[in-house]
């Protein structure tokens, strides 16, 4: 995928097991092969990292993601949360690092943690992930919501 392909985070707030990995992939996968938007078919893919966020790529270039294919993408998720009893919309979750292992709270209780990094799911670009995804809590827009 393109360093511009456009992104979307969806984070657990715990980690996935190894055959909860392996069926999202497959879920994905099959997601992805029909995933259309205005009838044309979308380049993307679907990745999890750090075995609890879900990554959706989409190459834009090929086909823009408007409305209908991005509601389809939500509903995809949505059924992931049912389908494994897990919330992955709550966008007050927030995954922070601590003594090196990833964790999550709400964004209220992070207040009370030592967080050395927190993640932000807010970016839109694939580039973003290795700059601007996991961020020194000093430099995050979340330290002002717990100060």
């Amino acid at each position: 995928m393109s360093s511009h392909s456009r992104i979307w985070i969806y984070q657990s707030e715990k980690e996935f097991s190894s055959s909860e990995i392996n069926s999202i992939k497959r879920k994905s996968e099959e997601f992805v092969a029909q995933w259309t938007s205005h009838d044309q078919l979308m380049k993307a893919c679907i990745e999890i990292f750090h075995t609890r966020f879900i990554v959706v790529c989409v190459d834009e270039k090929t086909a823009p993601a408007s409305g209908c294919g991005i509601d389809k993408s939500v509903n995809f998720i949505q059924q992931l949360e049912k389908d494994f009893n897990i919330s992955l919309l709550d966008r007050n979750n927030v995954a922070y690092r601590m003594n090196g292992k990833i964790l999550s709270c709400s964004l209220s209780e992070l207040k009370n943690k030592k967080a050395e990094s927190v993640f932000n799911n807010l970016i839109q670009k694939k580039e973003e992930l290795e700059t601007s995804w996991e961020i020194p809590f000093e430099k995050s827009w979340h330290k002002q919501f717990v100060l």
